[in-house]
């Protein structure tokens, strides 16, 4: 059975940082692109960051780039998402997600229907 559990959700001021992890189970963790979305209250489920499952290639969504940083650890079968700079708007319940090898590219790896198994959110709220 496929599991992955998010952690490290919080309050936190804008301004200031934050890693949320997501450690996977039940699957051979280093053949999945792994990606990060977050749902905003009262809105879609939008993408934010993806890694391929080397690690060697990273992918985000405009609104973050430059702030977040996705990195993986293949051997703890984890995949983090560092949030620096964080703005009020990044406040959102914050999924990981696993995506099958073979997808690869921004144009795959953004969609939501590329991705098998979810975890279940953390939520990260940024105070003004």
């Amino acid at each position: 059975q496929v599991q992955l559990v998010e952690s490290g959700g919080g309050l936190v001021q804008a301004g200031g940082s934050l890693r949320i992890s997501c450690t996977a189970s039940g699957l051979s963790f280093s053949n999945y692109a792994m990606g990060w979305f977050r749902q905003p209250p009262g809105k879609e489920r939008l993408f934010v960051a993806a890694i391929s499952w080397t690690g060697s290639r990273t992918y985000y969504a405009d609104s973050v780039k430059g702030r977040f940083t996705i990195s993986r650890d293949n051997p703890k079968n984890t995949v983090y998402l560092q949030m620096n700079s964080l703005k009020p708007e990044d406040t959102a319940v914050y999924y990981c997600a696993a995506a099958p090898s073979g997808y690869a590219g921004l144009g795959f790896l953004s969609r939501r229907d590329v991705y098998k198994n979810w975890g279940q959110g953390t939520q990260v709220t940024v105070s003004s």
